[in-house]
């Protein structure tokens, strides 16, 4: 197993991770256990922010770090909460927490019949903190925002971020059937393929 920096904290996302990587030999670990703090994200694009939390991981610990600045794109809220969705709330006066989150993205909809949304995922993959070439891959997960939360799987925005196909919120699904076609699954399947082409190059 090769071992590699997660460049984040978020145990729902060490989970998704490891799952989907750990057939292919990769061992994730969260940079807090190794005593990285977070980096800035100062970016106003997914993949500049990635990319920033990547090099910061590998710098500070000397590993392949892989990175992932994902979030919530409301078509009626212009792309909000993009980059800025972990941190929505906070922003507007009331505290970081899911919960929070939340309430306050219901809030914002509240007159709108315009429900559509996507979750976003941009990953990249540095093996050394000045990589030149670093893996960049990414996905989209289309979907509708609804007032009540209903499940009680995933995280963030999971129980309000509803799937029309399926009749169920991100939050209903198993881990496994949420891995198979969410934003960061697609990402991460992106990612595989493109460094198995790298191995075999």
């Amino acid at each position: 197993m090769s071992t590699v920096v997660l460049a984040s904290n978020n145990a729902g996302k060490l989970d998704e991770f490891s799952r989907i990587l750990a057939p292919a030999g990769i061992q994730m670990v969260a940079q807090g256990t190794l005593g990285v703090g977070e980096a800035e994200e100062p970016f106003q694009t997914f993949v500049e922010n990635a990319l920033a939390k990547a090099r910061h991981a590998s710098l500070q610990t000397g590993l392949p770090a892989l990175a992932d600045d994902s979030g919530l794109c409301v078509d009626v809220l212009d792309g909000a909460p993009g980059v800025y969705s972990a941190r929505f709330a906070a922003m507007n006066g009331f505290e970081k927490s899911d919960v929070a989150n939340n309430r306050y993205l219901v809030s914002q909809l509240a007159d709108e019949t315009n429900r559509r949304a996507c979750y976003v995922a941009v990953l990249v993959y540095v093996r050394s903190a000045y990589d030149p070439r670093p893996v960049i891959a990414d996905g989209v997960w289309y979907g509708e925002i609804i007032d009540q939360p209903r499940g009680g799987n995933g995280f963030g925005y999971d129980p309000h971020f509803f799937i029309p196909a399926l009749g169920k919120t991100a939050a209903e699904l198993l881990p496994d059937e949420k891995n198979a076609i969410s934003h960061r699954g697609q990402a991460l399947q992106q990612l595989l393929g493109k460094l198995r082409n790298q191995l075999q190059a």
